[in-house]
């Protein structure tokens, strides 16, 4: 059996970075899927090839990692192609900073409230869209952004060792217009007890962004959004230590540095 070429992919990544995947086409091959920590991901046609992401985690063990994909033919036909995906360590600072005390001893009542807001938002990544809503690059949310490279950092709040840094924290006052990284459907907009005002976007194929701690939300959960249309005003809303954007993404459930989006063009 003929293998389909793999082309100009890169099969090796940081903890936080994409890995992009792209098979040449073939007469009768009706789609393409990967598999990869326990989850399938579609591939879409483009061209003359089938294009494909992978999201590696933060938490991702380092080494290598395999992956499968599957080729489907329209008679009927199935098959599949194994890969090795190199998973680099990445180093990741500690930051310690200091917030209001509520946002580290939490009241039962704050308690619940977060456990409730965190299920949620745990369906929400955890859905995938076999539509891909975007056909150019994603764009910064903040025009010629270049800070905010904090991704990943080890976090220690008011002495209490917390969760990685899963976004990028932009540099913005109170009121900046945000806009959305592309084009996608808002699948949650609403006031978060850390997240403070939070707009999440789906742009299809397990590519999700937030929009964290905005002072003001201009869209509507259901809603569609194109790419640079504003949908909030920068602010200190949530657990912050003032004024920023908290601008984050997710393939499916694995947390990258949203930065990494940047470089994909238009796949």
């Amino acid at each position: 059996m003929v293998l389909i070429p793999l082309l100009l992919a890169t099969l090796a990544a940081t903890q936080g970075q994409i890995v992009q995947l792209r098979y040449a086409d073939e007469p009768g091959l009706e789609s393409v899927a990967v598999e990869w920590a326990g989850r399938s991901m579609p591939f879409v046609q483009r061209d003359e090839a089938w294009l494909g992401l992978i999201g590696v985690d933060l938490d991702t063990e380092a080494g290598d990692q395999p992956a499968e994909v599957t080729f489907r033919y329209n008679d009927g036909r199935s098959r599949t192609q194994g890969e090795t995906i190199t998973v680099r360590r990445g180093e990741y600072p500690t930051t310690e900073l200091t917030v209001e005390s509520r946002y580290v001893e939490l009241s039962p009542e704050d308690q619940a409230r977060a456990a409730r807001e965190s299920d949620e938002i745990a369906k929400i990544y955890a859905t995938l869209t076999p539509e891909r809503y975007w056909s150019e690059g994603f764009q910064a949310p903040i025009p010629g952004a270049t800070n905010g490279r904090n991704f990943g950092h080890r976090r220690i709040f008011n002495g209490q060792r917390r969760a990685p840094h899963s976004g990028a924290d932009l540099e913005a006052t109170t009121g900046t217009p945000i806009l959305a990284a592309n084009r996608g459907r808002v699948v949650l907009a609403k006031d978060l007890f850390f997240s403070g005002n939070a707009v999440f976007i789906d742009h299809g194929l397990g590519v999700y962004s937030a929009y964290l701690h905005l002072s003001e939300m201009r869209v509507s959960t259901g809603s569609m959004v194109e790419r640079g249309q504003v949908i909030g005003l920068a602010g200190a809303t949530g657990r912050v230590t003032g004024p920023h954007l908290h601008w984050g993404v997710r393939l499916l459930d694995a947390r990258v540095d949203p930065f990494a989006l940047l470089s994909l063009g238009g796949q």
